[in-house]
């Protein structure tokens, strides 16, 4: 498994576009390309030659041309994409950085985007363009050079993948081009007037289209909820253009529903989604942060293959680290914050697992759990796999650095950590638990090998079918149930009986 580049941002590292002009680059008097200046950041140049786009260092060549960079101009960084994001939740996060690096701050308006400038003592180091636009032309700028960075809803699709990789762009399904912002998840909604406290997503797809509000398809939160939702293509629901006038429509009327995004849900009231077995799933921050929550949106940030350096790489690690974290909670997203949950919490889970079991085996493997789980706790940090695929999916792998580095850095030394696999119950309960440990060892190998040597004891335990989340007659249901969990207790002596053991 690849590391993500949360703590890492391997390749949210990579020089910035500014312009696209002629020039060569010599060396001791000998030319060693010519080309289009695609960008420039005080010390690397961008150059588009005859054998495709190269990354050379400014500091052992001259520049020939009348079109030549400046030596010490500002360093550029433009982010394009999804607008509710760039405009509520970046500006925070590029103030708090100006002020805890020493850079005196500026921006302006320049029609929908917005422009800012960091500078020190009266001189400028770098500016910034942010650029409201969708998913779709977020990703699309990243093709075409007018964007260093891509906000999305949504990983990229075949097509985009297959430009970005024509275009030189790399490949955006690498971990290292990667990195998750915040959390985000689509959300049912209601009025406060209505009756109404779960829907399932029958209830949802059939719902009378002329009370059935959702954004504007061409919007990104209209192309996220329309993933999960296809069927209201082709159906005459009401559509908005903003998120707030949809969540002003629906909080007016008795009988509407709306499908919204969770940071976005206004005076309405959010709906869990329910199974058919009476299981319920509600979106909270704990439930996004396990991808409990089935419809969970992460806010993607992509990069091209590329070099970024000074300021703008710094921008780009704070956005993504730790300590940005605050911010982006305050700003109207989900942090991705570990938080821990006693199992004295797991009180809905435990009594869906006792309605549900429904053999002998499944009852001793329930009662096996309890005795081994119980007086610890969960993490929030959930391991989950793409659909019909071992490989973990991106929130998962962002999970592997999250949870590398906090070993890496002592949080849980002297402590043990179980890696507990669950499965749906598709299959007999041997096959069930044989695979929900295949999937905790793999979790637990893969955060080993990323931290080696950690003081901390790394276990593997397997419940099968155990403690389901929801219900498995629903194809959400079962994706939900499919997961690895960390739990955290004390070391256990020497000799003592294992899970799973």
């Amino acid at each position: 498994m690849k590391p993500s580049g949360w703590f890492l941002c391997a390749a949210l590292c990579w020089p910035v576009a500014v312009m696209a002009d002629a020039i060569a680059l010599r060396h001791e008097g000998q030319t060693v390309v010519e080309g289009e200046l695609l960008g420039f950041d005080g010390r690397y140049y961008r150059i588009l030659g005859p054998h495709g786009e190269v990354t050379l260092d400014g500091q052992v060549l001259d520049c020939v041309g009348a079109d030549c960079p400046e030596l010490g101009a500002p360093e550029r960084l433009r982010i394009s994409g999804e607008g509710s994001v760039i405009r509520t939740v970046l500006p925070p996060l590029i103030e708090t950085f100006a002020r805890r690096q020493g850079y005196d701050i500026t921006h302006e308006a320049d029609g929908p985007a917005t422009h800012y400038a960091l500078s020190r003592e009266g001189v400028v180091q770098a500016r910034l363009m942010l650029v409201p636009t969708s998913s779709s032309e977020g990703l699309a700028d990243i093709v075409a050079d007018l964007a260093d960075v891509a906000v999305s809803l949504r990983p990229p699709d075949a097509i985009e993948l297959a430009l970005a990789r024509e275009a030189g762009r790399g490949d955006l399904t690498d971990a290292g081009q990667r990195a998750i912002l915040g959390l985000d998840a689509v959300i049912p909604v209601a009025s406060a007037l209505s009756s109404r406290t779960t829907i399932t997503l029958e209830e949802i797809e059939a719902w009378p289209a002329d009370a059935l509000h959702i954004p504007d398809p061409a919007t990104s939160a209209g192309e996220a909820i329309l993933r999960h939702f296809p069927s209201l293509i082709d159906r005459r629901v009401v559509f908005h253009p903003t998120l707030d006038s949809l969540a002003e429509a629906v909080s007016q009327s008795r009988n509407a529903l709306g499908l919204t995004l969770y940071s976005a849900q206004g005076d309405t009231q959010p709906l869990p989604l329910l199974g058919p077995c009476g299981a319920s799933v509600a979106a909270d921050p704990q439930s996004l942060k396990t991808e409990d929550y089935p419809l969970t949106a992460p806010v993607f940030l992509y990069a091209p293959m590329r070099r970024f350096t000074g300021v703008t790489r710094d921008l780009l690690r704070y956005l993504v680290s730790p300590i940005a974290q605050p911010v982006i909670q305050r700003a109207g997203l989900v942090d991705q914050f570990p938080e821990s949950i006693p199992f004295a919490d797991q009180g809905d889970r435990l009594g869906l697992a006792i309605l549900t079991a429904e053999t002998n085996s499944s009852v001793a493997g329930l009662q096996r759990m309890v005795k081994e789980l119980r007086g610890k706790a969960r993490l929030t940090l959930t391991f989950r796999f793409d659909d019909g695929s071992s490989g973990l999916d991106a929130q998962s792998q962002d999970n592997v650095d999250r949870l590398a580095a906090a070993l890496g850095g002592g949080l849980f030394d002297g402590r043990r950590l179980i890696f507990a696999g669950f499965s749906d119950a598709g299959g007999s309960a041997v096959t069930n638990r044989s695979l929900s440990r295949a999937r905790a060892e793999a979790v637990r190998d893969a955060v080993a090998e990323a931290v080696p040597g950690v003081a901390v004891q790394l276990d593997v335990a397997a419940y099968g079918e155990a403690l389901p989340i929801a219900c498995d007659e629903t194809g959400w249901g079962r994706q939900v149930n499919r997961r690895v969990e960390v739990w955290v207790g004390a070391v256990e002596p020497t000799g003592t009986l294992r899970p799973g053991n």
